[in-house]
Order: C-alpha cells, then sequence, then structure tokens
C-alpha cells in the first residue's frame, strides 16, 4: 500500500471508498510526510514500544508507526472506515483494530492483556472537540503511560504548559502537569492537514511521572478545589471555593483554609502553583474531617 502521507494517494483512497468527512468525530486527516516522521521522532518510538493509537481514522500515521514499532493498538470510533484501514493496513501484521469509543474502553485491561501490564506509549491526532477528555481520562485511567505524544489544537497544548500567573493557566495545565511534564515538539500548520482545519495545531510530549510531583490526602477533592478555583475567574479564590459543589465547608472556613496556606485572602486562582493547590485541598481535608467529627483542629 502506498503511503498515506503524501496527500494524493490519500485522495484516492477517500474517492475509492466514497469517504465522507464525519463532522461530528472531529475528522482531519494528515497529508504531511515530514509531520508525521516529526510525530514519530518526538514519541521516540522503537522496536521495543507497544504504542496506543487513539483516532487512526484512514490509518495514514498507523502506516509510519506499523514501521518503527513492535505492536501498535489503534481505536478508532467511526466503523465506516472499517473497509478503508483493511486495505490501507492489510500488509501489517503487529496492528489491531478497536471499533470503540475511547472514552468508554478499559484501558488499564487493555494494557495489561496486550502488553503484560508494562507501560505503553500513546499517540494520536486527537479531534479537537474532544481532546481534554480523551488526555484526562488516559491519565485518570492508570493506565501504565509512559509518554502521550498528540496533536492537538495549539491553544490546548499553551494551555497544557501553561504556568501559574499566565492567562492560559488554568485547571487544565494543573491536571496535566499533575501527572506529566508537558514539552511542545512541534507547531503546524492547516494547509498539513486534509481537509484544513480553521486553528493551527501543535504536537505536544506528555512524559508520565513514575510518582506524582506533589502528594496529597485526597486527590479527588484536590482536582474539585482546582475545578471550582477556575470555574469562574474573575471571582476570588475564597468566592469560588466558598459556594462549590463537593466542598463542605463554609465561606469562612475557606477564608481560614485559604489564610493558613499564607497567601492573600483575595487571591484569585490562577496565581496558586499546583504545590500550593495541594496543601490547600489538604488543609480543606482536615478541616472537613475535624466538622465530620465536631472538633475543631488542634
Amino acid at each position: 500500500m502506498a503511503s498515506l502521507g503524501i496527500p494524493q494517494n490519500t485522495i484516492a483512497v477517500l474517492q475509492k471508498y466514497q469517504f465522507r468527512f464525519q463532522k461530528r468525530f472531529g475528522q482531519n486527516f494528515l497529508i504531511d510526510p515530514h509531520v508525521l516522521s516529526k510525530i514519530i521522532g518526538a514519541a521516540g518510538v522503537t522496536k521495543e514500544d507497544f504504542v496506543l493509537e487513539i483516532g487512526p481514522g484512514i490509518g495514514t500515521m498507523t502506516q509510519y508507526l506499523c514501521e518503527h514499532a513492535r505492536e501498535v493498538v489503534a481505536v478508532e470510533i467511526d466503523r465506516n472506515l472499517e473497509p478503508v484501514l483493511a486495505e490501507t493496513l492489510g500488509a501489517y501484521d503487529n496492528v489491531t483494530v478497536i471499533w470503540e469509543d475511547v472514552l468508554k474502553l478499559d484501558l488499564a485491561r487493555l494494557v495489561e492483556e496486550k502488553n503484560a501490564g508494562r507501560p505503553v506509549k500513546v499517540v494520536a491526532n486527537l479531534p479537537y472537540y474532544i481532546t481534554t477528555p480523551i488526555i484526562i481520562g488516559l491519565f485518570e485511567s492508570h493506565m501504565p503511560v509512559e509518554s502521550i505524544t498528540v496533536m492537538v489544537q495549539k491553544e490546548v497544548a499553551d494551555r497544557m504548559q501553561a504556568g501559574p500567573g499566565t492567562k492560559d493557566y488554568g485547571a487544565l495545565s494543573l491536571a496535566v502537569q499533575y501527572y506529566a511534564v508537558p514539552e511542545i515538539m512541534a507547531n503546524v500548520p492547516p494547509n498539513c492537514f486534509m481537509p484544513r482545519p480553521k486553528v493551527g495545531s501543535t504536537v505536544i510530549r506528555l512524559t508520565g511521572y513514575q510518582e506524582p510531583p506533589v502528594r496529597t490526602k485526597d486527590e479527588k477533592l484536590m482536582f474539585r478545589v482546582i475545578r471550582a478555583s477556575f470555574n469562574q475567574r474573575r471571582k476570588t479564590l475564597a468566592n469560588g471555593l466558598g459556594n462549590a459543589p463537593g466542598i463542605a465547608l463554609s465561606k469562612e472556613a475557606v477564608q481560614e483554609c485559604i489564610g493558613e496556606l499564607g497567601v492573600s485572602p483575595t487571591v484569585r486562582g490562577e496565581a496558586l502553583s499546583l504545590e500550593q493547590f495541594a496543601a490547600l485541598s489538604d488543609l480543606i481535608w482536615e478541616k472537613q474531617r475535624s466538622a465530620a467529627a465536631g472538633k475543631e483542629p488542634e
């Protein structure tokens, strides 16, 4: 099968199968061999690697992955692509396609069955409308991940690696940086895709931590605190947390916790680092536990 990284080969396959792009699946296929090589290089894929690809589309990047990896499992939601992938991947014996919504898949079990529970590399050209749920879902699945190398909307990549006090910093920045080190590998213009998206794209690599960079008594509570802090960016942290669901404390009690953290009572969430959010959620956890026991902390 001819390489799909070459635009005319992609057009020929699409015409042969009368393929119609599904807007609801956010389909934009890569048609630039240099970008494909860059992604494989950024992911550091070798013959030792098991790779999970999300959204193979017509198999453009999958072909490259099959040539560089030991084994590839590609998860695709659009069953209209079955005859296409049967042809474009027919020459490879190291690939399995799973026709499923990746958000509904038990990824930890898949990695256990296919790779004996060893860390995998994830590589994907992600649909922009569902990038964040997929990335967060990959981390929360607690499957062993060595790295996630993905093509995303440039604006989303900027948010993933943003630090405190910047306009792009938010709940996504903190979630990604709790699980991994983000590193922008390449910017990709719209003309490298078919159809052309309206926005620029970025290849970003997220290298997973063996251990999270901060420790917290309750991971879920920390993320509830983080989400509540950014739900209304213009509000102070105390106001954002004072009436947030899942944080069973009065506004006064929340203000006490912020005071104990040693920051200004009018601070906004965007000023706090991951370490400070972990410390604040532990203070809230202690205060909630004391309130439930009917006594103030000593």
